[in-house]
């Protein structure tokens, strides 16, 4: 049985792993026609910060910002090669339930393809990798995505 999906969910955190499997994702959305969904969760307690204090104010505006250029830039980089049908979002808080359950309930995506890794090597010695989590937990299916380093699309 042939699975179609209609709206892939691929959480981005600025790696090489994340970029290969937006590239691999793009191309599943174009041989189904489906929709993509960009996300960047921004984990306050990753960097040692109380984010939603007034004082961080500064320090959550900037790692927005940062966050959404790179959306942005990537955003755009898709559609000039042709692919339209594409959003960015960013969401504040824990990575692990945010893609493997509560954007999936807000968006109702089918698919989440992430890459193998991430940036944060700490977290996985720690706590156990947020893609490890999503596979366990998420409410839809998970591809997890290891080839290909050297091809994803913002070297292009």
């Amino acid at each position: 049985m042939l699975q179609e999906y209609t709206n892939i969910l691929v959480p981005l955190d600025g790696s090489k792993q994340a970029e290969v499997a937006l590239a691999k994702a793009i191309e599943v959305a174009k041989r189904n026609q489906a929709h993509v969904d960009l996300l960047s969760v921004i984990d306050p307690g990753q960097f040692g910060y109380n984010l939603a204090g007034l004082a961080d104010g500064d320090i959550t505006y900037q790692l927005v910002q940062d966050s959404e250029a790179y959306l942005q830039k990537t955003v755009d980089k898709i559609k000039a090669d042709g692919f339209e049908d594409i959003e960015f979002h960013i969401r504040m808080g824990s990575p692990k339930p945010i893609i493997s359950q509560d954007f999936i309930r807000d968006h109702h995506n089918d698919l989440i393809m992430m890459g193998a890794t991430g940036l944060n090597a700490m977290e996985r010695v720690l706590e156990g990798s947020v893609t490890t989590f999503v596979q366990r937990n998420a409410l839809t299916d998970v591809i997890v995505v290891k080839t290909d380093l050297q091809n994803t699309l913002l070297e292009k």
